[in-house]
């Protein structure tokens, strides 16, 4: 969840002058936005690639000074008393600085999505027809305390030809910051306009106010990336299309057919590898008819691992350490070390469960049944599914998209991990040689 430093001012509080500056700088800030996205546009991919190679290098120079500022971040973190979630993911280390650095030479590395066609047809009467791949334009990213966005969110729109402005929380201004520098410095080695990549300057929750409003029709697309009460918000009050990202409510279903070991592998790294990730497990369903076979085993690796166990009564008859869950732990994202356990009458059970809870973020099924699998996988409307793999895998980098922007829950336009490709439109280029229309 947000924190209220993040969010800033209440909505109901009266306009003030500050306001009016707000609303002066973040139209500036747009039209500058606008002016940039019309130079990406037409930018080849050589100058766009140079600019994420010279920020990754950038980032790696700096890395001493973007530690420190984190440190200062993490310092105001800890004194507001924020939850271990939130710190892990406004926590950089060098590990994960390396990894950012990487993920802005993946994204170099992808093929250039401006001007691909995507199909290709001609007419009777002569006429060529394309569906040709064209960015979005201006896209606002509006986000927590998640630093490493700075850079993903940046890289990804550059790459796909847009523009950006940027908005993340308070409580990570001054690692964003440093990063947000090392992309300007690749911006400028390779002669693109620094107003590409912009954030916002101030904490001050008008500043969001703005941007909802689309900055007088130079933002063309929302990506909220945070708490519920955040998401909820820009849902509410947005003005341009929103590429929600809502709350990762994910579930482990474990088959009667599952094999234990995997099993017991995969559980402990969908939940216990990163728990404040939104991809981390938060309910375990396990089939009636292995339970026998596989609650135990799972339940004391999980536990071995320090998570709590919350459990169904049907589910702590069987493992009688849990503790009993009450029917809202099942509609929580925890983002700890905290599981839900139910046991469900199979691959049915599993998918009216599910149904019933889920987020539609990501789902995941263990199962030596091809043929349960495939249901599986046909059945639940969510925006990622897996068979036999961690629910870990919900990243856009892992699936070769060189990081994410997000993972969008809804049905329009895009859907899962927002890459470069869910990042441009497209139009119609129709060819003719003098054809009218009778």
């Amino acid at each position: 969840m947000a924190s209220t430093a993040t969010l800033g001012r209440a909505t109901n509080d009266a306009p003030t002058s500050e306001d009016a500056d707000i609303a002066g700088l973040m139209h500036a800030i747009g039209q500058q936005a606008q002016a940039a996205a019309a130079v990406l546009a037409l930018a080849p991919r050589a100058a766009k690639d140079k600019a994420l190679l010279a920020a990754a290098d950038a980032i790696e120079a700096r890395a001493g000074a973007i530690l420190a500022a984190n440190e200062g971040d993490l310092a105001r973190a800890r004194a507001n008393e924020l939850a271990p979630s939130f710190i892990d993911r406004l926590t950089l280390t060098p590990e994960r600085i390396a990894g950012i650095a990487g993920a802005l030479r993946e994204v170099a590395a992808l093929e250039d999505p401006v001007g691909t066609v995507i199909s290709q047809w001609e007419r009777p009467n002569g006429l060529s027809i394309s569906r040709v791949r064209t960015p979005l334009g201006v896209i606002g990213v509006i986000y927590e305390s998640r630093p490493n966005v700075t850079a993903d969110a940046g890289a990804l729109c550059l790459k796909a030809g847009n523009a950006v402005i940027l908005r993340g929380g308070s409580d990570s201004s001054a690692s964003s910051a440093a990063i947000h520098a090392c992309l300007a410095e690749g911006l400028r080695v390779a002669g693109l306009p620094e107003a590409a990549i912009q954030i916002v300057p101030v904490s001050d929750r008008a500043a969001v106010g703005e941007m909802l409003t689309g900055l007088s029709g130079a933002i063309d697309v929302i990506v909220p990336r945070g708490g519920k009460s955040l998401v909820a918000r820009v849902q509410r009050e947005a003005r341009v299309p929103v590429f929600a990202h809502l709350e990762g409510l994910c579930h482990l279903y474990l088959d009667g057919a599952a094999d234990l070991a995997m099993a017991v592998e995969i559980a402990l790294n969908a939940k216990m590898r990163r728990t404040g990730v939104c991809g981390s497990a938060e309910t375990l369903l396990v089939d009636r008819a292995g339970a026998g076979r596989l609650l135990a085993p799972v339940l004391d690796a999980l536990a071995a691992a320090g998570c709590e166990i919350r459990a169904s009564a049907e589910a702590r008859a069987l493992y009688p350490a849990a503790a009993l869950a009450s029917e809202a732990d099942f509609d929580t994202e925890y983002l700890d070390a905290i599981i839900s356990v139910a046991l469900v009458d199979g691959l049915d059970g599993a998918i009216a469960h599910i149904a019933r809870h889920s987020s539609h973020h990501t789902e995941a099924i263990v199962t030596q049944d091809a043929a349960v699998a495939e249901r599986f996988l046909a059945s639940i409307d969510s925006a990622i599914l897996l068979h036999n793999a961690s629910t870990q895998f919900a990243d856009g980098g892992e699936f070769g998209f060189g990081g994410e922007i997000g993972i969008a829950t809804g049905k329009m336009h895009a859907r899962g991990p927002v890459g470069v490709e869910q990042l441009t439109s497209f139009n119609y280029r129709v060819r003719g040689t003098g054809q009218t229309r009778p």
